[in-house]
């Protein structure tokens, strides 16, 4: 299999592109709003705390998709949602009414009914969140999983930071400083790779306290067993005392030979000297508070704002797959479960519904593997011709409706630019991007892009937009072939020349979506300031000079 990465919806993508028991491991982190207030949650609030509670509203909202998603699960469509599905979000409506959280609950059954589909027999399901929604996250997974053979394993907590206090601004409650993650099986017979961490210094210290004159450290165990024939120990004398044994005798001779067992004094009790490099170490819990959260610093940190660090997937993939398994993450954001995979040799499928995340996850690939990687993967979703760009370019969903620039922007500059986006009025700007000026400071570029009838009069406002930002260059991307006025109109501006440029460049240039399509044509200005980053990478580009001023 092909690693793939799709760009569209998941629902959508999960039915019609991934098969019936395909898949060895899930792992998503689904968006919700962790900051939302609870009690406007539950009791569908609209008017208190909204500033705190758009992004949530933005996101999930009551309208034509819940209805039809809601109809779907209780019409049983195509037979997929068991009887217990059904019964939950039927009492839910009657419990949270139709509001946000419904919706958001809604979107993920739908979901979770494909994810079981596609996950093998011996497949694992992991669902990360936050105390706002896991009870009821549980409860869907439940309704789903439980009921078909599965079966829920464990309630990972992750200990995401340290300390987290807002009780200056008034606020009455312990700090939440957890994740959830949710972990089910499709059945009894799953994968499962005990990982061992390795023990504290405390630990050590106290019940590895010895130490041998090759310095290796070790501890004196138990080497007696329960007496009696029922217990089948044998019964002989060892250094003196006679005991039941947890060792026939021919092998505690071999111990003992092997300098394996030690008795402290003449009379005491012999013991087992198991030394501390011998072992595996603790075998995992569910409470997880050695992978740290990614800081600001980190040369990890890629500016998305739920990203996860790599450990945590590291650790779920090798515990739950072996390596050529296949993993699948549905909601994939900026590649973290697409980047541990490749780097453990499993095949993957990733899934995002914004292309600035497709766009993310391409550079980060690229920037940690090189440019071999990207052609090894199978890209599903990215418009190839004129009458896909049209079809994004033309979508009515709310969800995507900025889908079409940002997937402009980000081919047209190799993913080097920073979208837009700002909602309402743009001041004509979709994107930006920076290249290294005269005097060696950052130089800003502007990208445009415009879907529909195009004119002399949007060269000369992208002209304004220019001058007002302090900007060299600026680039006005057309889906319809520009006019005789706006090419005169664009040369009108005048050339820019630096000493970094191999030959001088229009201020103005226009691109149109059939020259990408077709020529492959892409911004030629050498970039010096990336925005959309490497890991490796982040730290060596100033703060100061990602920001833009818009």
């Amino acid at each position: 299999m092909v690693n793939q990465l799709f760009y569209g919806d998941n629902l959508d993508v999960l039915r019609r592109h991934i098969k019936d028991e395909s898949v060895d491991l899930c792992y998503i982190d689904p968006p919700f709003n962790s900051k939302r207030n609870y009690n406007q949650i539950y009791n569908n609030i609209g008017k208190e705390d909204q500033a705190q509670a758009q992004a949530f509203i933005d996101t999930w909202t009551w309208d034509d998709y819940a209805n039809q998603g809601l109809a779907e699960i209780l019409e049983n469509y195509q037979g997929k949602f068991t009887s217990q599905s059904i019964d939950l979000i039927a009492g839910l409506t009657k419990v949270l009414s139709k509001g946000s959280l419904l919706a958001y609950l809604v979107h993920m059954t739908l979901r979770v009914v494909e994810i079981y589909r596609v996950l093998k027999p011996t497949g694992s399901f992991y669902l990360h969140c936050d105390s706002t929604v896991s009870h009821y996250l549980k409860l869907v997974l439940d309704a789903i999983f439980c009921p078909q053979g599965g079966d829920f394993i464990n309630e990972i907590v992750w200990k995401r930071t340290n300390a987290h206090s807002d009780t200056k601004q008034g606020r009455k409650a312990y700090g939440n400083i957890t994740d959830a993650i949710l972990y089910y099986t499709k059945s009894k017979h799953y994968k499962f790779n005990t990982h061992f961490l390795d023990y504290t210094q405390d630990y050590v210290e106290k019940f590895y306290k010895y130490v041998d004159a090759d310095g290796r450290r070790y501890q004196l165990d138990n080497l007696t067993g329960p007496g009696g024939e029922a217990k089948g120990n044998p019964y002989y004398e060892v250094m003196g005392v006679k005991r039941y044994w947890r060792y026939s005798q021919e092998n505690m001779n071999q111990l003992i030979v092997e300098g394996r067992v030690i008795q402290t004094k003449p009379g005491t009790v012999p013991r087992y000297k198991r030394y501390l490099d011998e072992m595996s170490g603790t075998p995992l819990q569910n409470i997880w508070d050695d992978i740290k959260p990614i800081q600001s610093q980190s040369a990890e940190r890629l500016g998305y704002p739920t990203q996860k660090p790599l450990a945590i997937l590291d650790r779920i993939i090798q515990v739950s797959s072996d390596e050529g398994d296949v993993v699948l993450d549905a909601y994939c954001g900026c590649g973290t479960t697409v980047c541990a995979s490749q780097r453990l040799n499993r095949q993957w499928i990733g899934i995002d519904i914004t292309y600035q995340s497709i766009s993310l996850i391409l550079k980060r690939l690229e920037d940690s593997f090189g440019k071999g990687v990207l052609e090894q993967l199978k890209l599903n979703g990215i418009p190839k011709d004129m009458e896909a760009a049209v079809a994004l370019a033309n979508k009515k969903d709310d969800r995507t409706r900025k889908e079409f620039e940002k997937w402009v922007v980000l081919t047209y500059t190799n993913n080097r630019a920073t979208i837009n986006a700002k909602k309402g009025a743009d001041k004509g700007i979709d994107g930006i991007a920076y290249f290294q000026g005269d005097k060696d400071e950052p130089e800003k570029i502007i990208v445009q892009v415009k879907s529909g009838k195009v004119q002399s009069g949007d060269i000369r406002d992208l002209q304004g937009t220019i001058t007002l930002e302090q900007a060299a260059l600026g680039i006005f991307i057309s889906l319809k072939d520009p006019t005789k006025e706006m090419i005169k109109t664009a040369k009108s501006a005048g050339i820019y020349q630096s000493r970094y440029m191999n030959q001088s460049s229009d201020k103005i240039q226009i691109v149109t979506i059939k020259e990408m399509l077709e020529q492959k044509k892409r911004l030629d200005v050498r970039l010096s300031f990336e925005v959309v980053k490497s890991a490796e990478k982040q730290m060596e580009v100033k703060a100061k000079q990602l920001e833009l001023d818009i």
